[in-house]
């Protein structure tokens, strides 16, 4: 039996399980996430880190467990549902970026609004302001191959934020920077969020900047060892 859900955070899990095999990835983990919260999930490789950001994403479904968002279960939603889930209300910032090298950057930022129907004038005006704020005014028109890696991971931070979505899920977003970029990234991404009023869960092997984060949940063999706040526990 899972327990009560919190109906004042924007999203929460409860009871979540996942296998791979025989192992465990995720063995009962509860987690919530309250609204405009930024949040370091943290632990040693395997623990279950990834596993959790996607399953809580809709990227993935949990073997056992609870999803809410906003007070309503999600984990139950159809694929086409959940897809339409991650379209609307989550921005995902992955590691690589995982840019579209043949679209524009406004066109890359713009990709999500495209898909949930919003009009192509409209969806790139949005993204350019979002480029804009970000600190890439004027690079609209470049392709990722032309930008450097600091410069193509805000793209990817814009796109996530373009819809002005609840939840942001960063999978190690600083791992492929050097110290400075990631750390100025890194920034852009706790303010830009701040701006549109989302929630950052991000995974990250940096202690550093785990520690500049309100809060750090740590997840250790598939369960939440321990939860800090200001600090890797």
């Amino acid at each position: 039996m899972t327990t009560q859900r919190n109906d004042a955070a924007v999203l929460s899990g409860r009871g979540l399980v996942k296998r791979y095999g025989t192992q465990h990835a995720l063995a009962g983990v509860d987690i919530d996430v309250q609204p405009g919260e930024a949040i370091a999930i943290v632990g040693p490789s395997g623990s279950g880190k990834t596993s959790l950001l996607h399953i809580l994403g809709g990227i993935i479904r949990a073997d056992e467990g609870e999803i809410f968002l906003g007070g309503q279960r999600i984990d139950q939603l159809s694929e086409r549902k959940r897809s339409e889930l991650r379209r609307r209300d989550f921005g995902f910032v992955f590691q690589q970026g995982m840019l579209v090298d043949e679209l524009t950057a406004e066109e890359n930022v713009a990709l999500p609004m495209l898909l949930g129907g919003t009009g192509r004038r409209q969806a790139l005006a949005a993204a350019r302001d979002w480029l804009a704020r970000l600190g890439l005014d004027g690079r609209g028109g470049s392709r990722p191959g032309e930008l450097s890696g600091g410069q193509a991971q805000r793209v990817a931070i814009a796109r996530a934020l373009t819809h002005r979505p609840k939840v942001i899920f960063a999978d190690e977003p600083t791992g492929a920077l050097d110290t400075r970029t990631g750390k100025d990234t890194m920034d852009a991404l706790l303010v830009a969020a701040a701006d549109a009023g989302a929630s950052v869960l991000i995974v990250t092997h940096d202690r550093e900047l785990a520690q500049s984060l309100p809060r750090t949940v740590t997840i250790r063999d598939g369960r939440v060892h321990a939860t800090a706040v200001g600090a890797v526990a």
